[in-house]
């Protein structure tokens, strides 16, 4: 017989606002739940939620060796698996890992550059830095980066990262400094990551990627500095100053690892380590297992290539403005702020109950968001907390956000962005791609894009306001915000 359907709207129902933006579900609202499940939102968006939401992250709960609570961010929407914006810590020892909790996409992952330059000086020259990065950055759904590389480099890449590329002439020193895991995450072994993931990952390191995944020329204008002092000690400092963002992550390589491992952990679940869920979309083994080893050591692989992925754009970035501009990269103040991810699983140190704990923290569309003092941040952000990047839609704009000590209760977790609020095929039955680009060019948003399709998918109407995703993560103590970014130029896959 068919096991019931769940109720979704009556596990909404069942949340109870235990402080300003967060809710939680008990365990006795479904059978099986090992802790409460947590909704970070404000009213508004707790309304907005869909009911996938509350059914996935309740279905999280019921993860064997999951500490605390089973959580979902502002942001938060139906995903595979885990809603994207999920959280789960884990007991390394007793509990799972699930490739559900981490996205197929692994290391999508966001970067942040400043520069020197304001929008006044640049005004004139946007189209032709955006038509000039559409070019030297390749995007949409299976683009081949320009980086050839062969089987063994690639399985170098993907044990060392963005420090590959720094030591090969793509970056500078101080970017690893900036980057989350210094750019290099421990515990790789291309050893356990299939031929047909290697060499899917092999062609795209250099790539943007579809969906929603853009390189966007963004504008700090002044009436959106919200905290000045963290503003200056990440570099902003000038009036209109523009900066760079870009989204992206480990492309095939990471969907392939993904797709790999759940098959070959789905068959294994009960029949070998006697888990059952309700969800075959949270297929996992136990991370002490030599299977759930196998997945953590590829996981890692494409954690570093896709670290090396975004130190290879931000490479033809500078390449880029130094060529429209006529300005050496170093004069053009072309610094990175940070880089940080947010589709992996992390081994950390979290306080539980009064002790620290070795836990392995699942973030599948949720940023870590380290407090001011903690280990891991860099020298120069440890006074202010790690800075942190929510990604809004092209039309709408972005925020840089820093850590806060408050976030203790969400294992120094924030969200990711703004978060979808309908399907990408709904998005193209409602908008018009190229009614859409000339609309934005009407507002001073030039974009090029792969295709008018995936632009449409791309409009702002289809996420959440990003404004009140990141007013929800400071009323929740997840993150502060810095500055609000404004996009000019846009790059879409």
């Amino acid at each position: 017989m068919a096991a019931e359907k769940p109720d979704r709207s009556a596990l909404r129902r069942q949340a109870v606002r235990v402080a300003e933006a967060i809710w939680e579900i008990p365990p006795s609202a479904k059978p099986g739940m090992r802790v409460p499940a947590r909704v970070y939102a404000t009213p508004e968006l707790f309304t907005q939620m869909d009911d996938g939401v509350f059914d996935q992250v309740t279905n999280v709960a019921m993860l064997p060796g999951i500490v605390n609570y089973a959580v979902c961010m502002p942001d938060g929407h139906w995903g595979y698996g885990f809603p994207i914006g999920g959280l789960a810590a884990m007991d390394p020892e007793r509990g799972v890992i699930s490739p559900g909790g981490i996205g197929f996409d692994i290391n999508c992952g966001m970067r942040l550059v400043r520069t020197n330059l304001t929008y006044e000086e640049i005004r004139d020259r946007v189209p032709a830095l955006v038509d000039a990065l559409y070019k030297r950055v390749p995007a949409g759904v299976g683009a081949r980066g320009l980086l050839k590389l062969s089987d063994d480099q690639f399985r170098v890449v993907s044990l060392q990262g963005a420090r590959w590329c720094v030591e090969h002439g793509y970056g500078w020193p101080e970017d690893l400094e900036r980057t989350e895991e210094y750019g290099a995450m421990a515990g790789a072994d291309p050893d356990h990551v299939s031929p047909r993931a290697l060499e899917r990952g092999r062609q795209q390191v250099g790539t943007l990627g579809s969906g929603n995944h853009y390189l966007e020329i963004q504008v700090v204008k002044p009436e959106y500095v919200f905290d000045r002092d963290a503003a200056e000690t990440m570099g902003l400092n000038l009036p209109n100053q523009v900066v760079i963002m870009f989204h992206c992550g480990s492309r095939g390589f990471g969907h392939q690892i993904a797709s790999d491992y759940i098959q070959s952990f789905l068959p294994l679940m009960e029949k070998k380590f006697g888990i059952t869920l309700p969800d075959r979309d949270l297929a996992c083994a136990p991370f002490a297992s030599r299977e759930g080893q196998a997945y953590f050591a590829a996981m890692t692989c494409a954690i570093n290539m896709s670290f090396a992925n975004r130190q290879v754009i931000l490479h033809r970035i500078r390449e880029v403005f130094a060529e429209v501009l006529q300005r050496d990269a170093h004069d053009l103040g072309l610094q990175m702020i940070y880089d940080v991810c947010h589709n992996t699983a992390k081994l950390e140190e979290h306080e539980v109950h009064g002790r620290r704990r070795r836990l392995l923290v699942h973030r599948k569309g949720a940023t870590r968001a380290f407090a001011p003092g903690m280990p891991d941040i860099p020298a120069s952000f440890r006074d202010i907390g790690q800075p942190v990047i929510i990604g809004g839609s092209m039309e709408t704009g972005s925020y840089l956000l820093r850590g806060v000590a408050t976030g203790y209760h969400s294992f120094f977790t924030t969200a990711h962005g703004s978060g979808r609020t309908m399907s990408r095929h709904q998005a193209k039955k409602l908008f018009q791609g190229k009614q859409l680009a000339r609309d934005l060019a009407h507002r001073g948003i030039y974009v090029r894009s792969v295709s008018y399709a995936g632009l449409a998918e791309e409009a702002g109407a289809a996420y959440k306001n990003i404004d009140a995703v990141v007013a929800a993560t400071a009323a929740a103590g997840l993150s502060q915000p810095v500055v609000r970014l404004t996009p000019v130029g846009n790059v879409k896959g």
